[in-house]
């Protein structure tokens, strides 16, 4: 009796313990895919390529940059952070300053939390 009681007992807890891993691992299932938070394109390329520094020539990492950029905008995706200020890095290692700041003030205001680093950026370039 003793081991029947025992045995029900076992497979009572392995049906429970089943039943739990399988509502945890159901419940890890993603069912939708979450959409990006930010419309990256080609950014992490761009930072590649620019920390490489063998492939495009800044010019044309700027413009590649601007063309992306309008393609969030037109799309209503939301700007990476540090997306201008990469810009604005790539303009003012050309020398368009009125970029440079534009960009970089851009950054500011979309991310406030960067202003101390954006302004450090702005008294560093201008002081070259």
């Amino acid at each position: 009796m003793a081991s029947r009681a025992l045995k029900n007992s076992m497979q009572t807890t392995f049906k429970l313990t089943f039943l739990v891993a399988a509502l945890a691992l159901g419940g890890c299932a993603n069912k939708t895919a979450v959409p990006p938070l930010y419309g990256w394109n080609g950014y992490e390329k761009n930072i590649d390529t620019y920390f490489r520094g063998d492939r495009e020539s800044l010019d044309t990492q700027a413009k590649l940059m601007a063309d992306d950029l309008e393609k969030m905008r037109a799309g209503g995706k939301a700007i990476p952070p540090g997306y201008q200020a990469h810009m604005g890095l790539l303009y003012g290692k050309q020398g368009d300053m009125g970029r440079f700041q534009m960009h970089l003030e851009a950054e500011k205001q979309q991310f406030p939390e960067s202003e101390s680093f954006i302004d450090f950026l702005l008294r560093k370039f201008k002081k070259n």
